[in-house]
């Protein structure tokens, strides 16, 4: 199987990440009576596509407040600000007085996820090149395929489950979508922002048509069985239920991630996943 990480792993690579993430899978297909040897699983990693390579100090760039740019960033911060919002009472909304009336409420919007217990133990900086991440990939066609390049690196002619999470999913469908002749018969999204319109369901390749009024986004030719695994306290899942978007055919599962509910670890422990990964082994 092929594991797809999500953002913020830019200090990683395929060899630390299985290390990291190895043990977690494996503890998810045990409590569903499976096992997998290491060597059978690869993890494609891309994180290192957002690196920058001349930094003298350190790997990670000072961002602050004033280096989210207008547009996509700003749009996405809304977007997990307002939905912080929703499931966190910790969080204080954004009002109308608040949003875009000043350049001040993008300030505002990071003290109050700052708040909430998704983004406890995250810094300001860290979180301001997520965005960055998010908006790179969809805004620049080279990186898009660099990191999908590495996707493809990974997958082999005995790969038939890919795991993907965050902008991972992201990175992995449209991949799958680009090779219908992979032998990949599962895929297993975890915490999938796939469901954002206008910021990431509208943005994929191949683009949504609409059918009878509805927009539709194709189902990757090859896979027979894709189950989408969410939190419901998750920030980045913001639309949890993804079916109406890819299709019934979609087994959606909600899991309890506690704080930790975007973590890639915390989804891979799940028996849910560990259920979902074991009959794709299987088939």
């Amino acid at each position: 199987m092929v594991l797809v990480h999500g953002i913020g792993r830019q200090l990683d690579g395929s060899v630390t990440l299985h290390a990291r993430l190895f043990p977690a899978l494996s503890q998810g297909l045990a409590f569903a009576g499976r096992d997998v040897a290491p060597e059978d699983v690869t993890v494609a990693a891309y994180g290192r596509l957002f690196r920058p390579e001349a930094e003298v100090l350190g790997p990670e760039t000072y961002y602050d407040a004033d280096d989210i740019d207008e547009g996509y960033e700003q749009d996405l911060l809304r977007v997990l600000w307002e939905r912080a919002a929703e499931v966190d009472d910790r969080v204080v909304p954004p009002g109308e007085e608040t949003l875009f009336r000043s350049p001040a409420w993008v300030q505002r919007a990071l003290y109050a996820l700052s708040m909430s217990r998704f983004w406890s133990g995250v810094g300001e900086r860290a979180f301001i090149g997520d965005l960055k991440q998010v908006r790179r990939y969809f805004t620049d066609d080279a990186l898009r395929a660099a990191a999908q390049a590495e996707v493809v690196a990974a997958v082999t002619p005995r790969t038939r489950v890919i795991v993907a999470h965050s902008l991972g999913s992201v990175v992995a469908y449209e991949a799958l979508c680009a090779h219908p002749e992979w032998p990949v018969m599962t895929l297993v999204t975890l915490g999938s922002p796939l469901g954002l319109r206008h910021l990431v369901f509208d943005r994929l390749r191949p683009v949504p048509v609409k059918q009878d009024g509805v927009a539709q986004a194709c189902w990757p030719r090859g896979v027979g069985n894709w189950t989408n695994i969410a939190d419901a306290g998750d920030l980045v899942a913001v639309v949890e239920d993804i079916r109406p978007f890819f299709g019934d055919r979609i087994k959606q599962i909600r899991v309890h991630n506690g704080s930790r509910a975007h973590d890639m670890l915390s989804y891979l422990t799940d028996a849910a996943t560990g259920r979902a990964i074991a009959e794709g082994l299987s088939g």
